[in-house]
């Protein structure tokens, strides 16, 4: 009985405590901040009782009762429910939705949610930055974008890179359109990584709404920024760490090296130049003498805020990054600081303002060519000392004209180039008669360029080109470069009933483009002086060949644009976008100066259809396709017209005198490249949108490409200074296919973990060259070879063309029974004759390897556990071939290991040839010096701690993290050089390496707080 008293009183506390209605309290927070969320939304479910959060997060909720379910929800972020068990008050965090976040992206002159875009776009975002730390934007899109390659130009501290979204359409400027907060920047060194919130790319024809400038494909780059009704918030992010070459090249050591140079010097019939090699041992490895272990650290502060009506955030970093080859005398500093500013100046009007300064400061050696650091690294004999006993660097005696002591070389260079960048966009957005809304913007960039370049007296053997043993000298030069943009525009938004919606843009684009280039000023010196005294003002001699040629240096370049856009959606699952464009370019005569450049896309929302609406496996899934044409005047200025910029002859009064003559050709016909490209695509979330499937086939064919024919002399052409006329005379074809799948797993709040692949597929053809030879060729081989790479109809853009071998010739038998080849012996090359003349010659060269990969790809892996994060991506680059061009072919340069596997004898090999002084064709350009080019890379990996919210906040705190990270972990390829990745970027003559400096492999220790 007593039980049944006890349990009857527990029943009627409980249902008067249900039935209790009270006043529920709390506070909500960003749980990735540890930040207040000022207007979430809260109300009881299922009811319409609620409320919002205040300035400080707090709500307070009347006719509550135990039991009832309370339901927060904010834009971009999870809502939550939470069930009420007692009258405490409610701390709670809220997490962002990283998948809705994603649904907002910046499309031009507009935004649009992902649902709606009918384009190839992609999307990186903030958190994927973080996780790669890297000390260029560049580095954040490898792997993570499928068709977008990156490549770097050198591993150096400062180097660029080049970006090629869905392959090379052009032989000559292949760079996508940069915008960072609508404001055009051409060089992404001059921005701080962790400033990014968002980059968006636009691949397909979606991208000409921003016109001529867009034929590359476009990347939008959102930087961060304040909320309104927001507290002033501070972020510190630091890194530092050091960074060591990624790989070596293994070469002879002293004893190996003097034996081979024996059998080589015997072979030509010289005697040897080693006779008692046995006291040589290892000799020195001048790889091991250049390369080290250099310092990178990075500081990155930011601050953001808002009121009622206004939003602000300022940051502000230094990166330090001295080179793996040089170490401070390879140094790159970078000062960036930057602030964005939102204001509704009245309920219906808003001001945006942003400013980004960058300051940066670069050291360089020579690099990636015949005489550089790592060329001479590789080339030198090991025999040779770092030293000569009386503290002298050792001169490369005997080793050819380029070979120099690498030690002295970076002791005696003193080059600086000192960059500082302003950039800026202010903004009118203007909202009347509800449906129409107008925005102007200007936006500007200025930029310094100054150059150091000091040549101090100094000898390094007899008859090497670097010597300077008559005065020192020292050149200078300051380039300024000016654009203006000028924006305005017009959009209206009307629906129509529930069922239609209407967009449409009207607006117009000026360009200004201006500048001067001052041309090397060289003064030279009576007396020695250091590279910090030497100044112009106390030079005996000084010249300038700009000046001395009568140019001013000065360039004014202008695009003047029309553009209207219509986009329109039937029940919110029928989707059209339309664009058409109007760009006038001064690049081109007055005849051919504006091209109308229209696209369209339209999408159909499959999922919103009554058949798939219910579905439990397909979350979303939309088909889409695009076509358009893009145009692109990328080419130098006044190609149109003749220039007094070239070299001539006179004779006046009997008298021989030299002037000014036509440079480059005018041709007044030139006009527009036309790019026309189409794309089909589909969009798919399966399983609560867990799995995530972007795919799309695409084909761009760029026509009348500008390009510089081979033309005869009688025109002028080969003149002093003159160059041929600049034509539309080519067409070259890229398609290929798209496909990238994601796995988004929450198993518990607290372990998730997310799994991303993508791959491409690119095929590239020329399918015209206009011009009397049929081909452009560019690149170097050697020295005094033909250029190795072309440009011709059928093939790929830049294949490598030469000869093609077969074995090597095993006895005198077969070298008599082959087609004449010169200085041919057994152990040489044998080469195939291509067209059967019984003559080996240029005639039997053909296409011998391509440097644009057939499928680039990326493995992104996300591990959550707790308070620990781990996150790491790899990156393949598949088909692709490399030329080796890094060895010098004299008699006593050092040799790569593997000429330990030369031919000595019949049946000793049949892949490397014999080694001797005397003349062969040996090292004519063929196969032999092409590799494979192919590799998977361990791109980056990280693992962090982020410290309980409950320790935060006794220390005053919103969040600390600390991570490790290692980039450029490593690379599996069969290529022998340093790096398969580096790339000069050029459309023709890319993927030749004459000794890239390598991508460093990077560790680093990190820390981000938040206050």
């Amino acid at each position: 009985m007593k039980q049944f008293y006890t349990l009857l009183i527990f029943i009627l506390v409980t249902i008067v405590t249900y039935g209790q209605q009270f006043t529920a309290t709390g506070t909500v927070y960003d749980a990735d901040i540890n930040d207040v969320l000022p207007g979430v939304n809260v109300f009881v479910k299922n009811t319409s009782n609620g409320t919002t959060t205040d300035f400080d997060g707090n709500f307070s909720l009347p006719n509550v009762a135990v039991g009832d379910i309370l339901v927060f929800s904010y834009i971009s972020f999870k809502t939550q429910e939470i069930t009420v068990s007692n009258q405490d008050s409610i701390s709670l965090y809220l997490r962002e939705d990283v998948s809705a976040l994603d649904e907002v992206v910046v499309i031009g002159y507009g935004t649009q949610t992902k649902k709606e875009i009918t384009g190839a776009v992609a999307v990186v975002g903030a958190e994927t930055i973080e996780e790669l730390n890297p000390t260029r934007i560049e580095q954040a899109l490898q792997g993570q974008v499928a068709g977008v390659n990156i490549t770097a130009e050198s591993g150096s501290p400062g180097s660029g890179s080049n970006i090629r979204i869905r392959g090379i359409s052009t032989n000559g400027d292949n760079r996508p359109l940069i915008l960072v907060d609508g404001n055009v920047i051409e060089d992404l060194s001059v921005l701080n990584p962790g400033d990014i919130e968002s980059i968006n790319v636009l691949k397909d024809a979606t991208a000409g709404i921003y016109g001529v400038r867009a034929a590359n494909g476009v990347v939008l780059i959102t930087t961060k920024t304040g909320r309104k009704n927001s507290k002033l918030k501070f972020s510190y992010d630091v890194y530092g760490g050091y960074q060591q070459t990624s790989r070596t090249i293994p070469v002879l050591n002293a004893t190996e090296y003097a034996l081979l140079t024996n059998e080589a010097f015997a072979a030509g019939g010289q005697a040897n130049p080693f006779p008692n090699v046995s006291d040589f041992g290892v000799g020195t490895n001048w790889q091991d003498e250049v390369f080290q272990n250099a310092p990178i650290i990075n500081h990155n502060i930011t601050i953001t805020g808002g009121t009622e009506k206004s939003t602000f955030s300022f940051g502000s970093s230094l990166l330090t990054q001295d080179g793996i080859v040089g170490g401070s005398k390879a140094n790159f500093k970078r000062f960036t600081s930057r602030i964005n500013f939102n204001t509704d100046l009245l309920e219906n009007l808003k001001f945006t303002a942003n400013l980004i300064y960058t300051g940066t400061e670069r050291k360089t050696l020579s690099e990636n060519g015949i005489g550089s650091v790592l060329f001479n690294a590789l080339n030198n004999a090991p025999t040779f000392g770092v030293r000569e006993a009386n503290g002298a660097f050792t001169l490369a005696q005997g080793l050819g004209n380029e070979v120099i002591n690498p030690l002295a070389q970076i002791e005696n260079t003193f080059n600086s180039n000192d960059v500082v960048r302003i950039s800026g966009k202010t903004a009118l957005n203007y909202k009347f008669w509800n449906d129409f809304t107008v925005e102007s913007s200007l936006q500007f960039n200025y930029a310094e360029v100054k150059g150091r370049f000091f040549s101090p007296v100094a000898f390094f053997g007899a008859g090497k080109v670097f010597n300077n043993i008559d005065r020192p000298n020292l050149t200078t030069n300051k380039d300024i470069f000016k654009d203006y943009t000028f924006d305005s525009f017009i959009n209206y938004n009307k629906r129509l009933s529930e069922d239609h919606n209407f967009q449409a843009t009207l607006g117009t684009s000026v360009f200004v483009t201006k500048g001067q280039f001052s041309g090397g000023t060289q003064g030279f010196f009576e007396n020695e002086v250091s590279f910090a005294e030497a100044d112009l003002i106390n030079a005996v001699d000084i010249r300038n060949g700009l000046q001395d040629s009568g140019l001013s240096g000065k360039f004014d370049e202008r695009l003047l644009s029309y553009f209207a856009r219509i986009q329109y959606d039937y029940k919110g699952r029928y989707l059209f976008s339309g664009v058409i464009r109007r760009d006038g370019s001064t690049k081109f005569g007055p005849d051919n100066r504006f091209g109308y450049f229209p696209s369209g896309s339209i999408g159909w929302i499959a999922s919103d259809e009554e058949f798939l609406v219910n579905s439990n496996a397909v979350n979303f899934l939309k088909f889409r396709a695009s076509y358009g044409i893009l145009g692109n005047d990328r080419i130098p200025g006044n190609g149109f017209r003749g220039i007094l910029n070239g070299e001539g002859a006179y004779v006046l009064n009997n008298q021989l005198v030299f002037g000014q003559a036509i440079g480059v050709l005018p041709n007044p016909a030139i006009q527009w490249e036309e790019q026309k490209t189409y794309d089909i695509g589909v969009d798919l979330k399966l399983f609560n949108s867990k799995i995530d499937i972007t795919a799309d086939y695409f084909n761009k064919t760029t026509e009348g490409l500008l390009l510089q024919p081979q033309v005869s002399g009688i025109l002028g052409a080969n003149a002093p200074g003159a160059q041929a006329p600049v034509v539309n005379g080519g067409t070259v074809e890229n398609s290929g296919f798209e496909f990238a799948i994601g796995y988004q797993s929450d198993r518990s709040k607290d372990f998730n973990f997310g799994l991303n692949y993508n791959v491409t597929f690119l095929t590239n053809e020329v399918t015209q060259v206009n011009n009397e030879a049929g081909f452009l060729q560019g690149g170097s081989f050697g020295v005094g070879q033909d250029p190795p790479a072309r440009m011709e109809a059928g093939k790929p853009i830049g294949f490598f063309y030469g000869l093609e071998t077969n074995g090597i010739f095993q006895n005198q038998d077969e070298v008599n029974s082959h087609a004449t080849q010169a200085n041919a012996a057994p152990g040489d090359l044998r080469f195939v004759d291509q067209n059967s003349d019984g003559i080996i010659d240029t005639d039997d060269r053909i296409d011998i390897g391509n440097p644009i990969p057939d499928a680039t790809m990326g493995l992104n892996l996300s591990i959550n556990y707790k308070s620990i994060d781990f996150g790491a991506y790899a990156f393949a680059s598949v088909g692709n071939e490399i030329v080796r061009n890094y060895e010098r072919n004299q008699p006593l340069v050092n040799r790569s290991v593997y000429t330990i596997n030369r031919w000595t004898g019949e049946g000793s090999t049949n892949e490397f040839p014999r080694l001797t002084t005397g003349a062969t064709s040996n090292t004519l350009f063929s196969d032999f010096f092409v590799e494979d080019g192919s590799f998977v890379r361990i791109q980056n990996a990280q693992i962090g701690y982020t410290f309980p919210n409950h320790l935060m906040e006794k220390m005053g705190a919103d969040k600390l993290r600390i991570y490790l990270s290692a980039n450029n972990i490593y690379t599996f390829t069969k290529y022998r050089g340093y790096d398969p990745s580096a790339s000069s970027g050029a459309p023709i003559g890319a993927g030749i390496d004459q000794g890239f400096y390598p991508v460093p492999r990077t560790y680093l220790l990190g820390l981000n707080l938040k206050f």
